[in-house]
């Protein structure tokens, strides 16, 4: 048997091995079974050429660069509010974790997107890879062979997280269902991220159509959808929740994701970069539409219009933040946070599933929400 075979078969048999109670550990699951997993692609990987070796580096990194892994943590619980509090979680993990690798593809083009700095407190993969563009003495253009290499770090991360479901050790039913829903989850992420581009470039945009993107591109991929996913792993005939679980996922899952959205504008505008692991003010220096700022531009009048739009062209962030403030912006999206995590908690109270899953969740939806990085 081939080598590569040896250790996917390695990383495998390990996935499926019975794993009664996760939830206590369920992170440091998914990062041990992440890291068996990359240290495997990427020794097959630069087996096809040594100089593959900055591609893996950047994707090993984009995927075990840390991350709070809450898309396999709500898709575990939405599983578990399926199957109960005695069933093994081994079966599952890798479908659980392949919804990480997927976020490090979406992290990686986003950030390229952004032309962003750090990511998590590191450099981002196209500023890391261009930093090796003179260390292993390439000619032309760094950024560009940065930009270029990051995309393809993407792409791989992409390709990994198809590889990684496929090792569930799960009736092939319920996978297809999953997968059905994960791939409407990859569409609205990107439809979502193409919004949030184009509002970048438009004269015209509104707190409803900030909140639409806040929907497509955190609410359904960080929650709703992996809540749904991971209830699609659970049922062996791969029937999607129906009825009162369905309701109660939909609604928990919209008010968490658009509460975990509006929290990253605040941090984006007045977040600790020793925290959040980003510069200062990114969103607010680049004029990014978010609902923070689409409220601050619907309740400025007269003269603070005009002055909004004069220090959004200078990228004043200091002095934005100020304006935000006067102008309640800031107060309006915490009262926004407030209710929806209220509206999350409701639905719980209402949910057909275990205590354990119940009281889960609720903590989930205060602790994805009042963070502070």
């Amino acid at each position: 048997m081939r080598n590569e075979n040896r250790a996917a078969l390695a990383i495998h048999e390990k996935a499926v091995a019975p794993l009664p109670h996760v939830e206590g550990d369920l992170g440091a699951a998914v990062d041990g079974l992440l890291a068996e997993f990359v240290a495997a692609e990427t020794a097959r990987l630069c087996a096809l050429d040594p100089a593959l070796e900055p591609l893996a580096v950047a994707a090993r990194d984009a995927v075990l660069g840390g991350g709070k892994r809450l898309r396999p943590t709500f898709a575990y619980w939405g599983w578990r509010g399926v199957v109960g509090p005695d069933a093994p979680a081994g079966p599952v993990l890798p479908a659980l974790a392949g919804l990480e690798l997927l976020h490090a593809f979406a992290l990686v083009h986003d950030d390229v997107m952004d032309d962003s700095t750090t990511r998590r407190g590191r450099p981002t993969a196209h500023r890391a890879l261009a930093a090796r563009h003179a260390e292993i003495e390439l000619r032309g253009d760094a950024e560009g062979f940065g930009r270029s290499g990051a995309i393809l770090v993407g792409d791989l991360c992409l390709v990994w997280a198809d590889q990684m479901i496929a090792l569930a050790g799960l009736p092939a039913e319920a996978v297809a269902a999953a997968r059905r829903n994960y791939d409407r989850m990859r569409v609205e992420a990107i439809a979502g991220q193409f919004l949030d581009v184009l509002g970048e470039q438009s004269r015209r945009w509104s707190v409803e159509r900030a909140l639409l993107v806040a929907r497509l591109k955190t609410a359904s991929y960080t929650v709703i959808r992996p809540l749904r996913y991971g209830a699609a792993l659970g049922d062996p005939a791969g029937r999607p929740p129906r009825g009162p679980l369905a309701r109660a996922y939909t609604r928990y899952g919209l008010a968490v994701g658009e509460a975990f959205q509006l929290r990253d504008d605040l941090l984006g505008g007045y977040g600790d970069p020793a925290v959040t692991g980003k510069p200062a003010g990114e969103d607010l220096a680049r004029g990014k539409p978010t609902t923070l700022l689409e409220l601050a531009r619907q309740r400025a009048t007269g003269s603070q219009r005009a002055d909004l739009e004069r220090l959004l062209a200078r990228g004043d962030v200091a002095r934005l933040r100020d304006l935000l403030q006067e102008l309640g912006a800031t107060a309006q999206v915490g009262h926004m946070i407030t209710k929806r995590v209220a509206d999350a908690l409701g639905a719980v109270a209402d949910m057909p599933v275990d205590p354990g899953t119940r009281a889960a969740l609720a903590d989930l939806a205060v602790t994805a929400t009042k963070r502070s990085a």
